[in-house]
């Protein structure tokens, strides 16, 4: 075990490599969203604990890291259209847009994906030590970290875009005003007790004698 776990670290260092989405996608994806996207995803779990496997980091969002407020380069509208389109390519659809939550199907697929990848990832002895070692941690926080600012980016800049006028995606869409705002204890969606059997009325005396 004392030599096994050098080489896991020493073999990480020196043949990691980036990958992107397995679908093609542009948008940046962290490390338990790579595990869920796929059967082949979750069996590499392992390689991203190792840090063999990191996710490519978009260079937008590295600079919205170094400073998510710094000013447009460009002046106006068309400025601001220029900086937040890299940043929608690599993050998504922004908030202010509808999302669907999805069917059942692909929820339980992902759920079930999870479970593997957790399965693959507990073969790893002393899993949290290995992860801390081979810097697969720093670089789990460094994709989050860059995720957030990104969004902090898009944020600011489509605020300078609604103060000066501008059409989307220069401004927020404003698509989600007068939605209903969610409660702090969703209801789970699938029932949580087994149906109970329904309350048989009591049983009617006769009304004649049986004697």
């Amino acid at each position: 075990m004392r030599i096994v776990l050098p080489l896991l670290a020493v073999s990480a260092l020196v043949c990691a490599c980036t990958t992107t989405r397995e679908d093609g996608a542009p948008q940046v994806q962290t490390a338990a969203e790579a595990n869920r996207e796929s059967l082949e995803g979750a069996v590499k779990a392992p390689l991203r604990d190792l840090n063999v496997l990191r996710t490519k980091v978009p260079p937008i969002l590295l600079e919205s890291l170094a400073d998510p407020y710094a000013r447009p380069r460009l002046p106006g509208c068309a400025g601001l259209i220029a900086a937040i389109l890299p940043l929608e390519e690599a993050l998504g659809p922004d908030y202010d847009l509808h999302r669907g939550e999805g069917d059942i199907a692909a929820q339980g697929r992902s759920a079930a994906l999870g479970m593997v990848a957790g399965f693959a990832s507990d073969a790893i002895p002393f899993r949290s030590w290995v992860r801390r070692l081979t810097g697969a941690e720093r670089r789990d926080s460094l994709v989050q970290d860059a995720i957030t600012a990104g969004g902090v980016r898009r944020a600011y800049l489509k605020g300078l875009g609604e103060a000066k006028g501008c059409k989307p995606p220069a401004t927020p869409s404003h698509e989600l005003a007068g939605s209903e705002v969610p409660t702090a204890d969703p209801k789970p969606k699938f029932p949580t007790r087994a149906p109970t059997e329904p309350e048989r009325p009591p049983a009617r005396r006769p009304t004649y004698p049986t004697r």
